[in-house]
């Protein structure tokens, strides 16, 4: 019997179109669960330029998710949403969470620098406004964020999507095709 792979880590900022794509179709293509681990583009050093917004909704429409409607401001400013993220990964909810503020961000057109905006996408997955706040303002999720972006650097993310298997990390707009086939040439 083999050994199970290790459990792939996906790097996310929830402005970035590209991670919305991969979010999208990962659960459901890589054959291994991964980790979902939103980390602060910024920190990375990465400014999420205004996407090809014709190439976007081709992509977008090729995928079959509801049509593109990109904020209205740009580039995102994501640290409220990220920190949400971050509490929820907490509790069990990123995956939930982080789908439902993307589908805000790019199929709602909403801006999620708004608390409102991700107060709904808490409420979503059933995340109490009261907890949310109460968790973002503490300075242990704070932490979590800023050591997830710690994490991320040591692991060589240098853009956004990116997913690590094992040692191998995968990024840009074909990284969950090319984790798939690194995931496979360790079976």
């Amino acid at each position: 019997m083999a050994p199970a792979p290790e459990q792939p880590i996906f790097y996310y900022d929830l402005g970035s179109p590209g991670c919305y794509l991969v979010a999208e179709r990962i659960m459901a293509e890589l054959p291994v669960a991964p980790e979902w681990e939103p980390v602060l583009g910024t920190q990375l050093g990465l400014v999420e330029l205004q996407p090809d917004r014709e190439a976007l909704r081709m992509l977008v429409e090729h995928q079959g998710l509801q049509p593109l409607r990109l904020p209205a401001s740009w580039p995102p400013e994501t640290e409220l949403a990220m920190l949400v993220a971050t509490f929820a990964k907490r509790v069990g909810r990123a995956v939930a969470y982080s789908l439902a503020a993307f589908r805000q961000a790019f199929a709602g057109g909403r801006d999620l620098s708004d608390e409102a905006t991700v107060l709904i996408a808490a409420a979503a997955c059933e995340m109490h406004p009261t907890a949310v706040l109460k968790g973002v303002s503490t300075r242990s999720v704070s932490a979590a964020l800023n050591t997830a972006g710690e994490r991320a650097i040591a692991a060589g993310v240098r853009s956004l999507p990116a997913i690590q298997v094992g040692g191998e990390l995968f990024a840009g707009e074909h990284s969950l095709e090319l984790a798939i086939g690194g995931l496979a040439a360790r079976r």
